[in-house]
């Protein structure tokens, strides 16, 4: 199932055209997708620049696939040597912190106008430009002769599945992801997350579910403005800002989200309004 299958999904389940998700999750994986209604599809754009994504991932060591993951043609195999956990700690160690990645071949990233996987599904070979990822943790969770579960937790634009491969490169020997579970996507993790199978199974539980806008804005300043300030931002004109921050969330009286605002000569400029 794609994130696009799940987006298909909830639009039945709540009779709504306007359904979006927060960042896509390969197929192959599962966990965490944010995913917008209505009006909140117009706050996606936030989402989908948070930072703080974490994972929960296996490596199946002494094999590459053409995708990286289970769901490619294996391409190479390699004895797997001996592991203990010294090794392994040392193999892990130089791929924390901010390091230099390769996308893929099977991605969404475009180059030269079209997605890698369009020219790997041709069969057609292109450079794909590294990229700068920060890996802010990377535990080793438990291992085997030659499988490993790996903790991540990354900035956005980071492929477990490349970590995956260049951890079977460092040890000689191949790897790819078998197995990937979102445990956090930006400020929603699983223990806010709702199974899509049981809202499926009982569609009536999908209202009580929802999370309020202002859920997708968690980490912002969120201001509360009084009805004539709400006015004038509904009208497209600034209010004076207080505080150092750049951008806020405004809320009325009840606590529900107004607008969208930005730091213009010292005043709020509204961006977007709800």
């Amino acid at each position: 199932m794609t994130s696009t299958d799940v987006v298909r999904r909830v639009r039945r389940l709540a009779g709504q055209k306007r359904v979006g998700h927060g960042g896509t999750l390969d197929p192959l994986a599962t966990g965490v997708l944010p995913i917008a209604l209505g009006l909140a599809t117009r706050l996606l754009e936030y989402m989908l620049e948070e930072e703080g994504k974490s994972y929960l991932a296996t490596v199946q060591l002494g094999s590459t696939t053409d995708t990286d993951d289970a769901e490619g043609a294996i391409i190479a195999t390699a004895p797997v040597p001996p592991l203990d956990l010294a090794t392994l700690e040392a193999t892990l160690q130089p791929f924390r912190g901010t390091i230099t990645q390769i996308p893929p071949r099977y991605a969404a990233i475009r180059v030269d106008g079209r997605r890698l996987y369009e020219y790997a599904r041709a069969g057609e070979v292109v450079a794909i430009p590294a990229r700068t990822v920060t890996i802010e943790q990377l535990d080793l969770l438990e291992w085997t002769a030659d499988t490993l579960v790996i903790q991540v937790a990354c900035s956005k634009g980071t492929y477990i599945r490349s970590l995956a491969r260049d951890l079977g490169a460092s040890l000689g020997c191949g790897a790819h992801l078998t197995a990937l579970r979102r445990t956090q996507a930006g400020v929603f993790d699983l223990a806010t997350a709702v199974p899509l199978a049981d809202l499926l199974d009982n569609p009536d539980r999908l209202a009580s579910a929802l999370l309020p806008p202002t859920a997708a804005l968690a980490g912002w300043p969120q201001i509360t403005v009084d009805e004539a300030g709400i006015q004038l931002l509904r009208q497209g004109q600034r209010i004076p800002a207080a505080g150092p921050d750049e951008r806020a969330a405004i809320l009325d009286a009840a606590g529900e989200l107004v607008a969208i605002v930005v730091r213009q000569a010292g005043q709020w400029q509204p961006t977007k309004v709800f």
